[in-house]
């Protein structure tokens, strides 16, 4: 089991435990941005019992530690609850992303802070500085996320990101007070032949601070690899644009200004559909099971909804619609299942059966359109939608996505595209949410 999918596990049984919160703190009348701000609040309490420690506690005296510890834990809770209260509650806005992303950063720089001074104040000067490292590390990871998310790709991997770091942060922190409880926090173990100690009670929150300095920069890292392996194979397919394609369309725009069949060109408004950002992104290989794909910003992997067919051939009458990734920017195309969060907010289907051999589908993120996947007189199943008031044949999804985060995109729009049943001939519509 791959460790994404283990921290996609985890991350779905605490989002378990903490639904009745969630559904406390709507019923309170909590928005997400008062849930953010009671996190940073709490972090400047973090910090404010790692001073304190410093300036009134003695050097064994571990305490602080343990406390400022429970009190991360207690503080990283309030990092999760926040996305739940918004998309629960329906309350995400764009500004809330953004207001939740600054304050997440200033509740961990503020916590180093506190962990820099204690560390500097009891003279573990060689720790204070991993713990500056360590602060670099972790806004460098989130740096390099935002940054390639602005420039259109995906940069989420890596081994030590935010819950990581707040959850081995607090749990060392707790370890380190209780061990200084029980065995002294002058401990120090020596080795014969050695001239100094190499462990005392506070190596058991210095020595996770060390690894974090180091891990941090190398997921930093890691993602600045990932970000420039997509990118390139962005460039490269801006690149490879067919001459032919451009010349058609260079051709196609001349024969309308000189024809002056175009309204808009006439009156000297340029027509927004002349290019279709969509258009440049890969078309997935046909098949029969295949219904549609969804293609959307920032980056060209492509979700693929196909039919869900028993072993013996039937369809799945519960889940008539299996969904997966294609994902381009990795080699060799692999699919991918979607992962929990994906499939129940994000890219999953609502499937309600209507009648023999018809169902109603829509979006988990979008209900607002309804779906019908119907079988045709032909023998085949299709799925239908209403596109520019025409009864179609659903083929693509398009989402111009520009900023915002997973739980709060900014949808510029939603293109759906398909074949009119009638006519035969390829529709378009741009729906603004």
């Amino acid at each position: 089991m791959s460790s994404t999918s283990i921290r996609d596990r985890l991350q779905q049984g605490i989002y378990k435990i903490i639904h009745p919160l969630v559904r406390f703190l709507i019923r309170i009348g909590l928005t997400p941005n008062a849930v953010t701000v009671i996190g940073l609040l709490l972090n400047i309490g973090v910090a404010a019992i790692f001073i304190f420690g410093a300036e009134q506690a003695n050097r064994g005296d571990l305490s602080y530690v343990g406390w400022a510890g429970a009190l991360v834990l207690f503080a990283g809770l309030f990092d999760m609850l926040d996305g739940q209260v918004a998309r629960i509650g329906n309350m995400s806005s764009t500004f809330g992303a953004l207001f939740d992303s600054v304050l997440d950063r200033y509740s961990e720089l503020i916590l180093f802070l506190g962990i820099c001074y204690y560390l500097v104040g009891h003279h573990y000067f060689l720790s204070s500085i991993f713990a500056f490292i360590a602060m670099i590390g972790s806004m460098m990871v989130s740096y390099t996320r935002s940054r390639a998310e602005g420039l259109g790709i995906e940069c989420k991997g890596g081994l030590m990101q935010r819950p990581e770091r707040i959850v081995l942060i607090a749990l060392s922190a707790i370890a380190c007070g209780i061990a200084g409880h029980y065995i002294g926090g002058d401990y120090k173990l020596f080795v014969p032949g050695i001239p100094f100690h190499i462990f005392e009670t506070m190596s058991i929150f210095t020595l996770p601070i060390t690894v974090m300095a180091v891990m941090t920069n190398v997921t930093a890292i890691g993602r600045i690899k990932e970000a420039k392996k997509a990118l390139d194979q962005k460039d490269a397919a801006q690149k490879n644009i067919p001459v032919q394609k451009i010349a058609v369309v260079a051709t196609l725009l001349i024969t309308l200004a000189l024809s002056g069949i175009n309204s808009a060109s006439a009156k000297g408004v340029p027509d927004k559909n002349t290019f279709n950002e969509a258009d440049t992104f890969p078309v997935p290989q046909q098949y029969d099971k295949l219904l549609f794909y969804v293609q959307r910003t920032p980056n060209t992997n492509t979700i693929m909804y196909e039919l869900n067919y028993e072993k013996d051939g039937s369809l799945n009458e519960e889940k008539p619609v299996h969904v997966y990734w294609l994902r381009y920017t990795e080699k060799g195309v692999p699919k991918r299942e979607l992962n929990f969060i994906q499939r129940r907010y994000a890219y999953g289907l609502h499937t309600k059966k209507i009648a023999p051999d018809h169902w109603e589908l829509r979006f988990v993120s979008y209900t607002a359109k309804p779906l019908h996947l119907i079988k045709a007189t032909d023998g085949k199943y299709y799925v239908f939608a209403n596109i520019n008031n025409n009864n179609a044949v659903l083929k693509r999804v398009y989402l111009k996505i520009d900023g915002g985060t997973f739980w709060s995109p900014n949808v510029v729009y939603i293109e759906l595209k398909g074949s009119d049943t009638g006519s035969g001939i390829t529709i378009a519509e741009r729906i603004k949410p």
